[in-house]
């Protein structure tokens, strides 16, 4: 192909550019763009240009160096540069934990170099590669296919049409499109070896992109907190504007002077109000709690699904690998009338066939050493040494991979037999594969796939060396040990074989002579009965969906106490919608299932309410994946296909992983609660300190305002901000699991909103409270009042952040150091407040040194705080009211 047949614009592939955007998004520019992680001047630069109070701020500056009042000025200028420095910290360690998330899952590619295949990361494919490529894998570069048999593509994501595209190997002269494998779509059956032409940039994919600029889509939790921040900020303003009025209102004159300091008050009162660190603190909180989960193996592609995660009321998933540890091992073979016993577990080459306790030589015994050919030939994956005594490295699927290991234990391996001339793959539709192969003894078919789609195929089978026909009783009896195997939890697969006369690419299944079945353990994974009684009390339904046999199912249930109604997929097929539906709920197991079926129970399951989650890892699990609530792909055995469309991407594929990811989506959404509730608590102090104080001012005889404009700009910042932000890091309390699943939760609900007036009233009291003392009972000076109101407020609010931890243990039952950074922040918050008292900088503050009578007054209602939580706390544990009902 010329290059002057590459066409330069989206829609000539089908797509607008907000789909082609989506693209993107969906596959990650970074790995066709040069992407990299924002520069730090760009960071700054976002900071200065979104956040509004920067501007608000700036105004007071200008205006205090216009009146000369140039300490004040100097101390906003460093306010100023304070919020856009923690600002600035907060993204940057977001933009770098979603960047190391990015990293966790590189895709990889089997290349062949120097005559042997080796895995390297995609990103270092070069033209001019040979690749091997497999059902369900993304094409990495736009390719040649060398050869192939059955390759079809799904091109969709780059021509907007679902429907598969049959591919043919490249012969001779120019070639066409039938020959090329794009950037971007999915091999979805078939097995190929292709020749890069084209990568990154210089791809169809690539070129499509250089011309796209796609904006991040914004979080539901993101919109969520912007509606909070923009009333918050209607309110700010509004009661800054009648604060101030009320000041000029009972001023005794009003020249230049008081007008600025009422106007730089106002400006001030907006600001504190103003929750401009929630978007930071929420992203940070998300990035965090990502970076959490990717260190229990459970990688998150689309932020969005943190929110989502908590919601979930019911998971599905697979019983091979996730359930189950994954490292299937041969155990067992059935030959002729008889059971063989194999030795050895795990992909360790050791081991021996036994039969009644006598060991078995597969050299010298016919019908097993040509079983063993059969499994190790019609196989697509590979085994290497690891270096380790007889340990192999399996490279493929569990299931082939022991077949290939079992070989090894008698010393049989692929590389010895033959040549692979032509296949017929596997797909989750035929249960089986074939493949014809060359060798000496001329051109043979082996085939391996389930024993009832197997049997037939099948006309003859192989008794003590010779073919004899295969008789309606020699098929109930193989049927027989099928279930004998499936009743012990075996996966059981059937191996036939054939001669075949001469070489035919497009053979045919049938004739074939059966030679054996093969039973494989897959034993459950420990920790997997722990998960689903923490699934229990979390309210979450677990429901197994598995394409092996009933009794394997039912056997694997009972063994991690999953146990309840079974249902196969032919009874599905006899069901109507409504019918299946009633009986969902109660369905606990679901076997002998195809794709379909995955797809119908999802739908039917949200169309009864639940939330969710799937697990998923072949080709044909995507739309089940899509469908689902949260998507969960495997890291290790799963496709390209089911990762690209996946919501959560499991590293050990283990089924504990995504109940642990989802105690975290809880915790996350329950921290990002906290520190909203806790500030906004803080803002509606801070309003009410100061407008109440100004109402307040005619019958006490006190001064306006209460606070100054620094004195508020510094608790904003040190007290508000500090605290808030480390709420994000709250530790997920251990009793998380034991609620029930919130359904489309607000981050507010009703008694969060009762909890934020009730906390900002006592904090504002308290402040009051104190004032009144120190200056109309105690008859102290104005400065002292202000100073200890000052520091009362910053003391309440920094004790509020440790009765925000947690709504149901009490402060006093715990150490301060369950969050750590809490306590980090609290301190540096306390030295910030010393230095503006007791050094020069209490100048320009206008503070005072306070005296021990002083602080005993100021830290007095900060433990009638914290007692009066511990007791609420006490009481809604023992009337489930209150507290209690915030999650």
């Amino acid at each position: 192909m010329n290059d002057s047949s590459v066409v330069l614009n989206s829609s000539s592939f089908g797509l607008t550019s907000e789909e082609a955007g989506s693209l993107l998004t969906k596959f990650g520019k970074n790995e066709i763009l040069d992407n990299s992680r924002s520069s730090l001047l760009q960071i700054l630069l976002r900071q200065v240009k979104k956040n509004f109070i920067i501007y608000l701020l700036f105004v007071s500056v200008i205006i205090s160096f216009i009146v000369g009042k140039d300490l004040t000025a100097y101390v906003i200028s460093a306010v100023i540069f304070l919020v856009i420095t923690v600002g600035f910290i907060q993204e940057y360690r977001a933009e770098k934990a979603i960047s190391s998330l990015k990293k966790m899952l590189m895709p990889t590619s089997i290349v062949i170099r120097s005559g042997k295949e080796m895995e390297v990361p995609t990103e270092f494919l070069v033209p001019g590669d040979l690749v091997i490529l497999g059902s369900g894998e993304r094409i990495p570069a736009d390719c040649l296919l060398v050869s192939g048999v059955e390759v079809r593509v799904d091109e969709s994501t780059l021509t907007g049409e679902a429907k598969e595209v049959k591919k043919k190997s490249y012969e001779a002269g120019e070639y066409l499109e039938e020959n090329l494998l794009l950037m971007g779509t999915f091999l979805v059956s078939g097995r190929a070896r292709v020749k890069v032409l084209h990568t990154g940039m210089n791809t169809r994919f690539g070129k499509i992109a250089s011309l796209i600029t796609t904006a991040e889509k914004e979080l539901p939790l993101q919109d969520k907190i912007n509606k909070i921040s923009k009333y918050m900020s209607v309110i700010a303003i509004v009661i800054a504007i009648l604060t101030g009025a009320l000041m000029m209102a009972r001023a005794e004159s009003l020249n230049i002077e008081v007008l600025i300091n009422i106007l730089i008050l106002v400006i001030a009162l907006a600001v504190s109000a103003f929750p401009e660190g929630f978007p930071v603190v929420l992203i940070t909180s998300l990035a965090t709690g990502a970076a959490n989960m990717a260190k229990q193996n459970a990688i998150v592609n689309r932020m969005s699904i943190i929110e989502t995660l908590g919601e979930t009321t019911v998971i599905c998933c697979d019983k091979t690998g996730t359930l189950t540890r994954g490292e299937m091992t041969v155990k067992k073979v059935f030959l002729g009338d008889n059971f063989l016993e194999v030795s050895g577990s795990g992909f360790e080459g050791k081991g021996q066939f036994l039969f009644k306790n006598e060991i078995v030589d597969p050299l010298k015994n016919y019908d097993l050493n040509l079983l063993l050919q059969s499994a190790v030939l019609c196989n697509d994956s590979r085994i290497e040494r690891t270096g380790e005594d007889m340990e192999y490295k399996i490279i493929g699927t569990p299931t082939e991979g022991a077949l290939k290991v079992l070989g090894a234990k008698a010393e049989i391996f692929s590389e010895n037999l033959g040549e692979r001339i032509s296949e017929m793959p596997f797909s989750s539709a035929r249960k089986m594969m074939s493949v014809l192969i060359k060798s000496n003894k001329g051109f043979q078919i082996f085939a391996k796939g389930a024993p009832e789609v197997i049997l037939e195929k099948c006309t003859f089978c192989l008794r003590n060396g010779k073919v004899i026909k295969l008789s309606s009783e020699e098929k109930k009896q193989i049927l027989l040990a099928t279930s004998s195997l499936t009743q012990q939890a075996y996966r059981s697969l059937a191996i036939a074989f054939k001669e075949e006369a001469n070489e035919r690419r497009e053979y045919r299944e049938d004739g074939l002579i059966f030679l054996g079945l093969l039973g494989l353990e897959d034993p459950p994974r420990e920790e997997v009965a722990e998960a689903l009684l923490l699934c229990e009390s979390a309210g979450i339904k677990v429901k197994m969906i598995t394409g092996d046999h009933k009794e394997t199912a039912v056997s694997i249930g009972q063994q991690i106490g999953l146990t309840g109604k079974v249902i196969e997929g032919e009874e599905i097929d006899k069901l109507t919608d409504e019918e299946f539906s009633a009986i969902l709920p109660r369905v606990v197991i679901f076997a002998r299932v195809r794709p379909e079926h995955k797809l119908r129970i999802v739908k039917l399951l949200k169309n009864l309410g639940e939330i969710v989650t799937m697990t998923g890892d072949g080709v044909n699990d995507a739309p089940a994946l899509k469908e689902a609530h949260i998507g969960v792909a495997m890291g290790k055995n799963g496709t390209d296909v089911s990762r690209s469309v996946a919501d959560l991407t499991l590293k050990d594929d283990n089924f504990a992983t995504i109940v642990l990811a989802i105690k975290e989506g809880r915790g996350i959404f329950n921290n990002i609660r906290k520190f909203v509730s806790y500030q906004l608590s803080c803002n509606f102090a801070e309003l009410f300190i100061l407008f109440i104080g100004v109402l307040l001012a005619p019958f006490f005889g006190w001064p306006v305002p209460l606070l100054l404009a620094l004195h508020i700009l510094f608790m904003n910042l040190v007290t508000d901000e500090l605290p808030a932000i480390t709420l994000g890091f709250n530790p997920t309390s251990p009793d998380i699991m034991r609620e029930k699943p919130r359904q489309k939760a607000d981050i507010l609900n009703k008694p969060l909103m009762v909890l934020i007036w009730f906390n900002g009233l006592l904090m504002g009291i308290s402040t009051l409270a104190v004032y009144f003392v120190s200056f109309n009972l105690l008859g102290q000076t104005i400065e002292i009042a202000r100073t200890q109101a000052l520091v009362t407020l910053i003391i309440v609010e920094i004790v509020s952040a440790f009765n925000f931890r947690s709504f149901r243990n009490k402060v006093f039952n715990r150490s301060l150091l369950v969050n750590k950074y809490l306590f980090v922040a609290s301190i540096i918050s306390i030295l910030a407040t010393l230095i503006i008292l007791y050094t020069k900088a209490n100048i320009a503050f206008e503070t005072v040194a306070l005296k021990p009578l002083d602080w005993i007054i100021v830290i007095i209602p900060a433990l009638l705080l914290v007692i009066i939580y511990d007791i609420l706390k006490e009481y809604s544990f023992r009337t489930k009211t209150l507290l209690h009902e915030i999650h």
